[in-house]
């Protein structure tokens, strides 16, 4: 079992280094040094997320440079053995499914050999089979979240499938030995929770002291100067940043509950919801904030399911416009642009209207919206971005050469000049690739904790079974 060193067992809170929101994101030296000054217990911090879609569960591809996360290692795992203190991390690898586990374990084993390292290192995989969920649908134990009430869950038709841990894992995995934990996909909660829990301390002061750390410094005045540390207690919190040069407020601190949330008082974690309706937010000084009131409500256990796969493929094009007659009827010229390229599309290919798609994205205009500003002047330029989906790349890819003339040279009216619109790449089709697609919004109820995981450790560069 790993032990929180000496001069630490007496106190009051476990105190949680969260130095970044994200591994790959940027980790200062400084700030981690700074946590440990200011008496962290535990170095903990998230490597994952759905936020930029679903293209990394499917492939099992990391988000952020292999430098960037190895960087990120470095500095963390120096700091983890300079201590004694546990590092736990969660979602490696942004997806947290198997293959960005290994992927992140193999850069730690790469530093730990560079640097002389001997860590006790804990994989806790949560990549789901196919088989397995469908036996637990069949008992009865997966249910559907919104906006996908009522459909039932196409485990077959994803490459990947994850569920989210909680605490539990990790706290197995320290109490196995570990002084490193790298964690497959997992709560953006839970590794901060999972010390405080541990040691126990309150759960609604854990895991809402996990909430608002996730992000790192984004409770912070200003969110990119680094880190903060939180001093989890028997029904109280503290938040504190770890630059010197950052501070916090009640404003700054409760705003969190806002993020990816939909409910700003109740957030729910494996085995339980968090409640904070009745939570105060207390400057204790210029720097730090005190939370107290927060209430973990003790439900029956389960863990969310994240699933994705490839589907369609696309290829893209670019123009920019700006002749001011275009641009001041740009919506107009879009309609008859896009009447005109389904139907040569249908012509010249023999296509179906329903086998491919075309997208005309205007930006600067109305691209992200949909919606035409009311009452706006004509922009002085719009970017119009083409997008061919189709069943297979070459497909998608004809479309766009098809319509290539038509995209850039179609005059607002047919009776004036033909013009050529900017085009900033040659050739100017790009093919962008499958389209990825999230399959999942379920939650399976597992019959305990550790059902659904699998740890195994790291030694010498090798996964031990």
């Amino acid at each position: 079992m790993t032990d929180i060193p000496k001069g630490y067992a007496t106190s009051p809170t476990i105190n949680v280094i969260v130095p970044t929101g994200a591994l790959g994101a940027g980790v200062r030296d400084a700030d981690v040094r700074a946590g440990l000054a200011m008496g962290g217990h535990v170095i903990a911090c998230d490597a994952g997320s759905t936020d930029s879609g679903p293209a990394y569960l499917a492939t099992g591809r990391p988000k952020y440079s292999r430098a960037a996360v190895k960087a990120d290692l470095a500095i963390l795992m120096q700091a983890q053995h300079d201590s004694g203190l546990p590092l736990l991390i969660g979602s490696c690898g942004t997806s947290g499914c198997d293959m960005a586990l290994d992927w992140t374990a193999q850069i730690a084993s790469e530093i730990a050999a560079e640097r002389g390292l001997s860590p006790q290192i804990a994989l806790l995989y949560s990549e789901q089979d196919a088989a397995v969920l469908d036996q637990k649908a069949s008992q009865g134990k997966v249910g559907a979240l919104a906006p996908m009430n009522g459909v039932p869950p196409a485990f077959a038709d994803c490459d990947h499938i994850v569920a989210l841990m909680g605490s539990e894992p990790y706290i197995a995995a320290l109490e196995a030995g570990a002084n490193i934990v790298l964690g497959g996909r997992t709560t953006d909660t839970a590794v901060i929770a999972a010390v405080p829990l541990m040691r126990g301390m309150g759960a609604g002061a854990a895991w809402h002291a996990g909430k608002i750390a996730e992000c790192g410094g984004l409770c912070t005045r200003n969110s990119r100067d680094g880190g903060v540390i939180v001093r989890v207690g028997s029904d109280v919190f503290e938040v504190e940043p770890l630059s010197a040069t950052n501070t916090c407020d009640p404003y700054t601190v409760s705003a969190h509950m806002l993020y990816e949330n939909a409910d700003p008082f109740r957030l729910a974690e494996p085995g339980g919801v968090l409640d904070v309706t009745a939570a105060c937010y207390e400057a204790t000084n210029a720097r730090t904030v005190r939370v107290t009131g927060s209430v973990f409500e003790r439900q029956p256990y389960t863990m969310k399911l994240e699933g994705a796969s490839a589907g369609a493929f696309q290829t893209i094009m670019f123009v920019g416009i700006r002749d001011p007659k275009v641009v001041a009827e740009i919506d107009a010229l879009i309609e008859r642009m896009h009447g005109l390229m389904c139907q040569r599309v249908a012509d010249t290919m023999g296509l179906a209207l329903d086998a491919f798609s075309i997208s005309l994205r205007p930006y600067g205009w109305s691209a992200v919206s949909g919606q035409p500003p009311a009452d706006a002047p004509p922009p002085p330029e719009v970017g119009l971005m083409f997008v061919a989906t189709a069943a297979t790349q070459d497909v998608a890819t004809q479309v766009a050469k098809t319509c290539n003339p038509i995209f850039f040279h179609m005059p607002l009216r047919m009776d004036q000049e033909m013009p050529s619109y900017a085009f900033p790449f040659s050739p100017a089709e790009i093919e962008r690739g499958p389209v990825y697609e999230f399959r999942l919004n379920h939650v399976v109820a597992p019959d305990d904790p550790l059902e659904l995981v699998r740890m195994r450790f790291l030694k010498d560069g090798r996964i031990l079974a």
